[in-house]
């Protein structure tokens, strides 16, 4: 076992994994500041994201010295288990925020929907893996969609609309990577919009339908609806070029900004870093996802370029859809910035994607030199 650790280091990315603490770091920077003000700051979401980064990290190298190839024989099983949560925490989870998506133990909190992610990428890899060759390709692309849409229902009943989003994003990447017509994929769309047209009206709760609206047109409800989007986008501008300084965030700090720590974080950046630390921010993601894309491009199986492909498209994902609320250009869904909001369940999620694909990674490296 030691010798086999001691190999995987061997070909250990360290510069994906300075790219992943320096992401961390930021997300704790963030945390730290949004307590300073506070009277008698005991700092402590600050201790519990370290715990949580800690704990995290060690999942991280855990993951990256298991063969990926493992995670495939199990596939049916975190299927069934990950309907038995969804399913599971409708009936005794705990209600946050207005979602009902929350397992509690031991005081913290588990929401199982970020595992629920991981979960459908390794089933949509190893099923199409398997039947990618078959002439009946289209009825495969079937049988995975009924399968990713009763795993995406159940998110909807909790509501939580923005991890409804992320699974069928992950099922939708995948289906790229089939060697199908373009005329299937415009059946897909026109399917997926007959299914939107019911959601709105038959799914979707009053105040995700307000969201959507207020995302097309904030000031139609500035003072409701429309008010963390408004505060949000001032909370950006204010951050002009080298931002207000660490605690210093008038949006942030006189709690004008909701869900600081969580949904708007990049905000809170932005504006006590301004646009060179939101900037900076970003190049890190960038970075982060040319070195994964080049993991998938020097993939050889399709059962490991299936999951690069759906484990990055969750991931870019919910950095497009994160950035995108607080600045006012997508709605606002309740998505965590992978890495650096506040949060145990999404960051280790995060962290066992990342070490899944470094391991797709130093298996790659061991077959090339041996």
């Amino acid at each position: 076992m030691v010798k086999r650790l001691l190999r995987g280091i061997r070909y250990f990315d360290w510069y994906l994994i300075i790219n992943i603490i320096l992401l961390v770091f930021f997300g704790l920077a963030a945390l730290y500041s949004l307590q300073l003000n506070i009277e008698d700051p005991d700092f402590t979401l600050l201790k519990r994201q370290i715990t949580f980064v800690i704990f995290g990290l060690g999942i991280f190298f855990l993951f990256s010295n298991i063969n990926y190839q493992f995670w495939s024989d199990y596939y049916k099983i975190f299927m069934v288990l990950s309907a038995c949560l969804l399913a599971g925490v409708l009936l005794v989870g705990q209600t946050l925020g207005g979602t009902q998506g929350w397992f509690e133990f031991f005081g913290q909190n588990l929401q199982p929907v970020e595992f629920v992610k991981i979960a459908l990428v390794i089933f949509l890899a190893r099923y199409y893996s398997q039947h990618a060759k078959d002439s009946r390709v289209t009825r495969h692309i079937f049988i995975t969609g009924l399968t990713s849409l009763f795993l995406i229902a159940l998110v909807i009943l909790q509501p939580d609309l923005g991890s409804a989003m992320i699974l069928l994003v992950i099922w939708l990447s995948t289906i790229f990577l089939l060697p199908i017509q373009k005329k299937y994929f415009i059946n897909v769309l026109i399917i997926l919009l007959v299914l939107a047209v019911v959601s709105w009206f038959f799914i979707l709760q009053d105040y995700q339908q307000e969201r959507i609206l207020t995302f097309i047109s904030p000031q139609r409800d500035p003072l409701g609806a429309g008010y963390n989007v408004t505060q949000s986008v001032i909370a950006v501008g204010s951050g002009n070029l080298i931002g207000r300084g660490l605690a210093l965030g008038s949006q942030s700090q006189l709690n004008f900004l909701p869900t600081q720590e969580t949904d708007f974080i990049f905000a809170v950046i932005a504006e006590e870093l301004g646009f060179v630390g939101a900037g900076i921010l970003l190049l890190l993601f960038f970075s982060l996802f040319v070195r994964l894309f080049k993991i998938v491009k020097s993939t050889q199986d399709s059962f490991g370029s299936f999951v690069m492909v759906g484990l990055m498209s969750f991931l870019v994902a919910q950095l497009f859809i994160n950035v995108g609320m607080n600045v006012g250009l997508a709605p606002v869904v309740g998505l965590p910035l992978p890495l650096v909001s506040y949060g145990g369940s999404s960051l280790i999620a995060t962290m066992i994607a990342l070490g899944i694909m470094h391991n797709i990674q130093i298996q790659n490296k061991e077959q090339y030199f041996g």
